[in-house]
């Protein structure tokens, strides 16, 4: 069938089975009939706000009804939701709400906005309002999510897909009509992308306020969960679980698990596809910019073990040299991504410059290399980004906030292996006087940074960290730090 309308996807459903669940929260379940009539009533509220078509809404708001609902209003008026994270400090979403311009802010104080339409969480629309069908408007853009930025400010990634779907096309692998189980924080790509495409498809869209192993398999159990979002930290938690407690829910209703964001352990990953099944797991690797993707089932990783998969449709990718040359399969350089329609056909940036070689080639910072059936073998990062839990923390934009407190002279912020996280925030600060402590320094820090990004070990020290042209060497510092925690341990 033909694109409907994000305005009107809702309403198609609910015409289909009215009383068939839609979206269940912490045992709250709404059904397609009253969450289209609900988010009705919360567009016309947010038109009274001053909403308008291809206006950006900031969403700041904790996964939960109110989030989809927020996102689903704004949809209906034409606009773009750009969410945040709940947690932010008022400074942070600031400097998001001042790179986006958004007509109104869901989920903050008027006071930390001046000049900004706010509503703070629990808003509720006027009752008299109708939930009659709105006029159908379809954004210029779907979504815009919200990305640090390795100059130490945020970006905007906004996607240039337009807000209208297939409800009938069979995407992620899975026809329409399913159960689909988010237990990521919506705030971020995966978990937002894959929810709202879930209920874009008619799924019964179940999310939790965190993650909890335990409750997860319960609610696969409890509910025949058929489509599930994963990162390697949630899976290594659910499998440290007792395994008579483990094995006592019953996952054979799922179809497909999109495990993204982070490497896999390749033990963790063995066990996964033996308990799932090797054509259940599949792995995504990518960024928000959509440049270009590669997904693995299961069952080819255990042909492939280590690939991060092959190239979907519709994108190209080359491995490059320090000297701009493409290398032949097996050699490890840089993994570069294109679009067939080209560069910046999928996203553009707010707050940044899209850096590119050769025509338009982009890079997410990888290293690795190809195998002559075109699997991609991710081997290390480039770029400084830290993946800790899924969440994507760019050094310079903790550094930044490191860097405002008195007497700190300056600071290099990395990332160190863990099992559990994949990697946790260190930071190494230069303190010349020495009259600093870490408690104090977090205390500074809770008011700039979003909690994942604030580091979760600081080491002080009293030489300074950047040359003479202000850089710092964040991988030499890592590699020490690393052999000096290897040689304690070795030691014991």
């Amino acid at each position: 069938m033909s694109e409907v309308s994000l305005s009107r996807v809702l309403a198609f459903w609910a015409e289909r089975d009215p009383d068939r669940p839609a979206l269940t929260y912490e045992g709250v379940t709404l059904s397609r009939v009253e969450l289209e009539a609900r988010t009705n009533r919360l567009a016309r509220a947010y038109g009274e706000l001053g909403v308008k078509a291809d206006d950006y809404v900031t969403i700041a708001l904790p996964n939960g009804i109110e989030f989809v609902e927020a996102v689903f209003a704004t949809w209906k008026l034409g606009a773009t939701p750009q969410p945040v994270s709940y947690r932010l400090p008022d400074h942070e979403r600031q400097q998001i709400v001042e790179l986006a311009e958004p007509s109104l802010v869901v989920g903050a104080p008027a006071s930390a906005h001046p000049g900004t339409v706010c509503v703070e969480p629990g808003f509720l629309p006027d009752a008299d309002l109708s939930h009659a069908p709105l006029p159908e408007m379809t954004a210029k853009y779907w979504k815009a999510m919200t990305s640090g930025g390795s100059t130490g400010r945020p970006k905007l990634i906004v996607s240039k897909d337009p807000a209208a779907v297939d409800p009938m096309e069979e995407r992620l692998g899975l026809k329409t009509e399913k159960v689909c189980l988010i237990p990521g924080p919506l705030y971020h790509n995966g978990p937002f992308s894959l929810g709202m495409i879930a209920l874009q498809m008619g799924h019964h869209l179940i999310i939790t306020s965190r993650f909890d192993a335990a409750q997860t398999l319960e609610l696969i159990d409890g509910h025949g969960v058929n489509l599930l979002y994963l990162v390697p930290t949630m899976m290594q938690r659910m499998w440290r679980l007792p395994q008579k407690q483990r094995d006592g829910y019953n996952v054979g209703s799922l179809e497909l698990v999109w495990h993204m964001a982070a490497p896999c352990p390749a033990w963790l990953k063995e066990v996964f596809i033996e308990w799932f099944g090797g054509d259940v797991l599949m792995e995504l690797y990518g960024g928000t910019e959509a440049q270009g993707f590669t997904t693995l089932s299961g069952t080819e990783w255990l042909q492939h073990r280590g690939s991060v998969g092959k190239l979907g449709e519709g994108f190209q990718i080359k491995i490059v040299d320090d000297d701009g040359k493409t290398l032949p399969t097996g050699e490890v350089g840089e993994v570069f991504l294109l679009p067939d329609t080209g560069q910046g056909t999928t996203y553009f940036y707010i707050g940044a410059e899209a850096k590119s070689v050769d025509g338009g080639w982009e890079s997410l910072g990888d290293m690795g290399y190809l195998d002559d059936d075109g699997y991609l073998y991710l081997t290390d990062r480039r770029s400084d980004m830290i993946l800790s839990g899924g969440a994507n923390i760019y050094p310079a934009e903790v550094e930044a906030a490191i860097d405002l407190y008195p007497g700190v002279r300056s600071s290099a912020v990395i990332g160190l292996p863990d099992e559990d996280m994949g990697n946790l925030v260190h930071a190494v600060v230069d303190v010349p006087a020495q009259d600093l402590n870490a408690e104090t320094l977090l205390a500074h820090l809770g008011e700039h940074l979003v909690r994942y990004k604030i580091p979760r070990t600081i080491e002080f020290v009293a030489e300074p960290l950047r040359d003479d042209a202000g850089k710092v060497r964040r991988r030499a510092l890592r590699d020490a730090r690393i052999q000096e925690r290897d040689a304690r341990i070795d030691g014991q």
